[in-house]
């Protein structure tokens, strides 16, 4: 079933465009990611799709419903996790979950928010007292005290060191694994790899793809790698002649070397036969980031 539907929707500033005609739906049940660099028009169109910014044009239906028109009806059912949130420095941790359910006709209970997101420990800290990840954690439990059908986080863990990051990703599966639909706003690789169903891809305010990483990775149709280090120098036709090379890139001692076929196979034999000693080998698979690069690398962002 699709959850959110998004139809040709353009948003303008003055005279930037931030969003060109973009489309998507989004199914229950799965992590969506919306991936691209800063400027790019995600936070706008997450924020049409959450009724705080009106289109210019376009359509946008959450859950059959118009996210302005209907926001009284819909606000319950959407959990909001915005890109930029804060609370009084005062303000205790307890006290911010027990505001929020107040907002709610059937809150869940949020002492039990409180054990769920590991909190329980600093349930009477002040909000200006926490770190960066129970900050987060508190922002994600604020989203979920409604129980809502949907919930949208937008750039949920810009800031984060890498250890607070993996717990928060962590939290983002289970909140898909209670069966809320997530709709993610990133731009780090790995998170969006890790953790989405399906990414949209957008650059200068178009969508440049829809597909699950993997697909991505291979619309790119990026080739396979080996690396090197070479300890003295080679004449570099050694590789460049071989059928299944089609790319030699080197820079001091670090080699990399690009084709299909038995890649690997064709490079070490091709070295070992002509007596290049290297180090530090290894084969590598495209990523997401490959694939990013080459579907955004070089648009221009505007907004």
């Amino acid at each position: 079933m699709t959850v959110i539907e998004v139809d040709g929707l353009h948003k303008r500033y003055g005279e930037r465009v931030a969003v060109d005609d973009v489309s998507f739906d989004v199914a229950a049940g799965e992590i969506f990611g919306i991936l691209g660099p800063n400027g790019a028009g995600k936070t706008t169109t997450v924020e049409c799709v959450e009724g705080l910014r009106r289109p210019d044009r376009g359509t946008v239906r959450v859950l059959g419903l118009d996210p302005r028109a209907d926001a009284a009806k819909l606000r319950p059912r959407v959990g909001v996790q915005l890109q930029e949130s804060r609370l009084p420095d005062r303000l205790k941790v307890w006290e911010a979950l027990d505001l929020y359910s107040s907002f709610y006709p059937r809150p869940v209970d949020w002492r039990a928010l409180l054990d769920d997101w590991g909190l329980a420990d600093r349930r009477d800290a002040p909000f200006g007292k926490l770190s960066g990840g129970q900050k987060q954690r508190l922002f994600v439990a604020l989203a979920l005290i409604g129980d809502p059908e949907i919930v949208l986080l937008d750039e949920l863990t810009t800031g984060l060191d890498p250890q607070a990051r993996r717990d928060t990703w962590e939290l983002v599966e289970r909140i898909r694994d209670a069966g809320v639909t997530v709709v993610l706003v990133t731009h780090f690789m790995e998170e969006a790899e890790r953790l989405c169903d399906r990414l949209m891809v957008v650059g200068a305010g178009r969508v440049v793809a829809v597909d699950t990483p993997e697909g991505l990775i291979a619309r790119a149709a990026l080739a396979p790698r080996v690396r090197f280090r070479c300890v003295r120098p080679f004449d570099e036709r050694l590789l460049r002649d071989l059928p299944e090379v089609t790319a030699v890139r080197v820079r001091g001692s670090h080699v990399e070397v690009a084709g299909g076929g038995d890649l690997l196979h064709a490079v070490t034999s091709a070295l070992a036969g002509n007596q290049v000693t290297v180090a530090d080998l290894r084969t590598e698979q495209p990523t997401l980031d490959d694939a990013y690069v080459a579907l955004v690398g070089g648009r221009e962002n505007v907004s």
